[in-house]
This record gives C-alpha cells, structure tokens and sequence, in this order.
C-alpha cells in the first residue's frame, strides 16, 4: 500500500443518459439522471483506493452544502481531504453532463465559481508521508509551482501528471514531473494524427521522462528510455458509460508502477481497467475480478 496525494478539483456531476445526443434546438428525455461526485483527481483516486492506496485530496472544498455531497462519497471511498483548503463562499464546480446510449460519448457543460488550488497554500503543507503525487493538468501557473515544489523538496517521491486538454503555458509543467500521461485529444491538438509520431516529437524536447499516450480505441502508447511500448484496448461489445474511464486508466497506471510492474504489463492492466470502467456506471466496485 501506497500513499498518494491527488492534486486537482471535485466536481459535482449531474449526467442525464439519453438515447442520442440531442440537436441543436430541440428537446429529449433523459431515460435516467445520475447525480454523483466527479473530478479527474478524485476519481483516480477512488480508484486507488479500492485498489489498496491510502488516498488524500488536495483542492478547493466549499464548507457549505453544495460539497455535502462530494464530502460523503469521498469519505465512502475513503478519500482524505485534510490537504485541501475550504470557501465559505461560492458553489463547488458543477458538469452538466449529456451521455448518449448510441455512441457512449458524453457532452459536457462545465461552471465554476470556485477558485483554483493557490501554490500558497499548498507549499505549507508537510507532504513527507506521500509515495506519489498525481497531479490533473490544469490551473497551470500555480500547478507549475507546486510541481517544482515537489520535485525540489521531496526529490524521492514520484510525480505524474495527466495531461487532458490543450492550456496555454501546459508546457511549463512537463520539467518537474516524472510520468507525463497525454490524451488523445491534446495529441490532436497539436497537430498530430498518431500517437507514436506525437510521442516521439515530444521526446524531442522532454528529455528523461516517462510519456504516455492513450488513445481511445487503438490504446495505449508509452515512450521510455527511447522504447515504444503498445497495449491494445479492451475490447467492449456495449459501452455504457465512458465518463471517468481515462481517470480509471491513470489509477491502473500508477498503481502498476508503485508495484514495479514492467511497462507493458502497466499498459495492458491501465488498458483493462479503463475497458472495465466503460462497461458500468459509476466507479463503485470496479477492480473487483482483476
């Protein structure tokens, strides 16, 4: 068992399943509504944490009803939150989340009130009982902060970040971490059709890193020590709900390399894990049969 400390937000998710996504101007009935705790960092570490990880939270929390919600699932998942600072004010950041049976694609409208994670207070915190820091790539300036922070006083802890969507200044965070996990649209983002020639262009300027690229239904590329590694995805006759299955993939991943698994074993239990998320709601009991 490991100690991580996720970095990043908790979202409240208000997802309505549909038959298909709606057009523009119309109206459609959701045939169920699911209302739940969401965050990239959050999730990940509901993962691990059913994986055997004792699990913390740093963030933004608001100390009035609108996190009682999130506030119980993460104790439910026994997620710690003593790391994360608390508002008075404002609402906690809220996904309004479309999800069509037809394709498995979610649509999301994402509002937020809330502040961000400052470096200031993140920089006070004694961190010297953590194994992993696992970092969501956003709120750049001060996220570029607290990784070098990290990396400068607590050099023996492993450091990963999960590189989503496309942020001006996202390049500053690459220096400090040590597992850098891109998605397939910020691959495109930038140009890039391939996960392999993207890897290997990002190796160009990343030097001593450890690279990932998930890319949806063809899998997962990683790009270590100048090896190509390739996993191919789970195969999956009905998808049901994809929503948090990249965020699924990163706890297999992390908790793949705190067991010092090879590279392809790491991608191929990341791969399945994430195939398994997309086969259910939610993400109660998802490793239970790996």
């Amino acid at each position: 068992m490991a100690n991580v400390l996720g970095v990043g937000i908790a979202t409240l998710d208000i997802i309505n399943f549909v038959e298909e996504y709606p057009e523009e101007n119309s109206e459609v009935r959701a045939s169920t509504q699911v209302i739940k705790r969401g965050g990239n960092a959050t999730n990940t570490l509901c993962v691990l944490s059913q994986l055997g990880h004792a699990c913390h939270w740093s963030g933004v929390i608001c100390d009035n009803d609108s996190s009682t919600l999130i506030k119980s699932d993460l104790v439910k998942h026994n997620i710690r939150y003593k790391q994360s600072t608390k508002r008075s004010n404002g609402g906690m950041p809220t996904s309004y989340i479309s999800l069509s049976k037809k394709t498995g694609s979610r649509t999301i409208v994402h509002y937020r009130d809330l502040p961000e994670l400052d470096f200031e207070f993140f920089h006070h915190l004694d961190l010297n009982i953590f194994d992993w820091f696992h970092f969501e790539g956003r709120n750049v300036q001060n996220t570029s902060k607290m990784l070098a922070h990290c990396k400068k006083t607590y050099p023996r802890i492993p450091v990963s970040i999960e590189i989503e969507k496309p942020r001006e200044g996202i390049e500053t965070v690459y220096d400090s971490a040590d597992i850098i996990i891109f998605s397939r649209v910020f691959a495109v983002s930038q140009g890039f059709n391939s996960a392999i020639e993207f890897l290997e262009h990002q190796a160009k300027n990343i030097r001593d890193k450890q690279l990932i690229c998930v890319w949806g239904e063809e899998g997962a590329f990683a790009l270590v020590s100048g090896q190509i590694f390739k996993s191919h995805a789970l195969i999956i006759n009905d998808v049901i709900d994809t929503i948090g299955a990249g965020d699924a993939f990163n706890a297999a991943l992390i908790h793949a390399r705190i067991r010092n698994l090879t590279w392809q074993a790491t991608l191929d239990f990341a791969n399945k894990l994430a195939g398994k998320k997309c086969m259910q709601i939610g993400f109660d009991n998802l490793t239970r049969h790996i």
